[in-house]
């Protein structure tokens, strides 16, 4: 009997190459979950497929998840649009489900708050949905606390959750 040892997945800082397949992970897991582009989700961001782009800018970073050559999640942190200079935001955290349960979120969030506390930031900020619940656990320990009123202007209307952890 042989016995089939799983792929290590590798987080790397996002490539030009890798906008497509990580837009595809976005597309597909907000599908899975209901999360349409009518009602405001990432889904609807006109850069959703230049996210190398994006995150090319000062302050940001976006890190991809590769398993056998194929991008399975990914994440990322950038400066919250229209808030305060010291407030970050966690970004665009999508797994497929091949990739959760292992703990690669959590090791790709706190690279990603390591980035910010290195770039300057003094907190970080996050939207989400209260149906993405293994997520909302994941930020909660990593001592994210809810906070009632949003922050920025990220234009994801239909994010109910809003979360706020100092650096």
């Amino acid at each position: 009997m042989s016995v089939v040892t799983p792929v290590a997945a590798t987080l790397r800082r996002i490539t030009a190459e890798d906008n497509a397949a990580i837009a595809s992970v976005i597309r597909q897991v907000s599908a899975e979950y209901g999360l349409t582009a009518d009602k405001g989700y990432t889904v609807a961001d006109p850069n959703l497929d230049e996210l190398f782009e994006v995150y090319s800018q000062p302050g940001a970073a976006y890190w991809v998840v590769e398993r056998n050559g194929l991008i399975v999640g990914g994440g990322g942190v950038a400066p919250l649009s229209c808030s305060e200079s010291g407030i970050c935001e966690l970004q665009k955290m999508y797994f497929l489900p091949t990739a959760r349960g292992q703990g690669l979120a959590k090791k790709l969030a706190l690279m990603a708050l390591e980035h910010a506390r290195e770039q300057g930031f003094q907190q970080c900020y996050l939207e989400t949905t209260a149906f993405l619940t293994e997520a909302i656990r994941l930020y909660e320990h990593l001592g994210f606390a809810r906070i009632a009123e949003p922050l920025g202007c990220t234009g994801h209307v239909d994010c109910e959750v809003r979360m706020l952890k100092p650096l």
